[in-house]
């Protein structure tokens, strides 16, 4: 007996319909700092309705930037998450971490762009 496709449960990560990618690029002194804040990290995005997954990709040549790759059910699931409390409280760490590289006058340890993408096929 074959099963109808509408009977057939799809799994989270099929369902996602966009995906927000964070290009962050480190000075060499930071990058050990970078991993350990996403390794103690709240999770608080894993909590977040729509959320579906996230990797943190580590560059394999120097000078190129991490990927913050989170997948999100769609669009107004990701943006609820970037204009939460939780998103300000799980970034806070870097925040203050590049508020005082501006204090004393360093550059920053970090830079970051975001760009979102719609998934047009699996």
């Amino acid at each position: 007996m074959s099963t109808s496709p509408e009977t057939v449960p799809v799994p989270p990560e099929a369902a996602a319909g966009f995906v927000a990618v964070n290009y962050i690029t480190c000075q060499a002194n930071y990058r050990e700092r970078f991993e350990q804040l996403f390794a103690t990290r709240a999770r608080a995005i894993d909590r977040m309705p729509g959320f579906v997954r996230m990797e943190v990709l580590r560059p394999n040549a120097d000078g190129e930037s991490y990927l913050i790759v989170s997948h999100w059910t769609n669009r107004a699931a990701f943006e609820a998450w970037a204009h939460s409390p939780e998103f300000a409280a799980g970034h806070q760490r870097g925040f203050a971490d590049l508020r005082q590289a501006r204090e004393a006058g360093a550059p920053a340890p970090l830079t970051s762009r975001f760009i979102t993408y719609d998934i047009v096929a699996h």
